[in-house]
């Protein structure tokens, strides 16, 4: 690993330990050569996903959109933001451990609704309503049912 500071590659680990999300190691690393220390992350890498939408274009995985899209179902409830990642990291997991190189959207999509019905009804119905495109009252009220059932 090359110094930040002076470009020498003779450095070395002086302290090593989990991340804060606990899929990444955290390491100390001091630089022989000018004294100075620095912090690198270590993660495993994974295989690149590829996200086939509905009008069928292909895009890379995006953690934040399924961060985003978490949020505003969330929005101005009591759920903790701790929960809410630990939902996105669940979501993600999942995806990840199918080790399929792409994906329908629509996937991610009953994924993340099938997660948000176990944390908050009212987050699962306002995701449900963007996601699903309720076109009227009527097909709000039949998933309103299916949760009440």
């Amino acid at each position: 690993m090359k110094c930040p500071y002076c470009n020498q590659d003779n450095t070395r680990v002086v302290d090593s330990r989990p991340a804060d999300d606990n899929s990444s190691i955290r390491r100390r690393r001091l630089c022989d050569a000018c004294g100075k220390r620095f912090t690198t992350y270590e993660k495993v890498e994974t295989i690149p996903l590829i996200v086939i939408k509905k009008d069928q274009t292909r895009e890379q995985y995006d953690r934040r959109k399924v961060e985003a899209g978490v949020l505003r179902a969330c929005y101005k409830r009591p759920i903790p933001v701790s929960k809410m990642n630990e939902l996105v990291d669940a979501v993600e997991t999942e995806l990840f451990s199918r080790e399929e190189k792409e994906i329908d959207s629509k996937v991610i999509g009953e994924i993340v609704m099938e997660r948000l019905k176990n944390l908050d009804a009212v987050a699962y119905v306002r995701f449900a309503s963007v996601y699903r495109e309720f076109k009227d009252v009527n097909t709000f009220m039949d998933e309103l049912k299916k949760i009440l059932s």
